[in-house]
């Protein structure tokens, strides 16, 4: 499933630089992440490197896209075309 930041984001701005999609940018308050470019860092790394960086743990994954690995995989295929 993709990510999303709560109202809890403190715009740190270490998230925006470490996402390899660029699905992170400057919301209106917050920070937001597009969920047609999250792939959790499938393809790319191991682990979500917002989540590792965020200093207040405020990036979840959002239950409201559910998304398996395997479709994770396709969507970051379909991004690196």
């Amino acid at each position: 499933m993709a990510l999303f930041i709560t109202d809890e984001c403190i715009n740190c701005d270490v998230c925006q630089p470490e996402c390899p999609n660029g699905a992170i940018s400057q919301g209106e308050e917050i920070y937001i992440i597009d969920p047609s470019l999250c792939t959790e860092c499938v393809g790319h790394y191991d682990t979500q490197q917002c989540v590792e960086v965020c200093p207040v743990d405020c990036i979840l994954p959002d239950p409201k896209r559910p998304e398996t690995k395997d479709e994770l995989l396709q969507k970051y295929h379909s991004l690196v075309k």
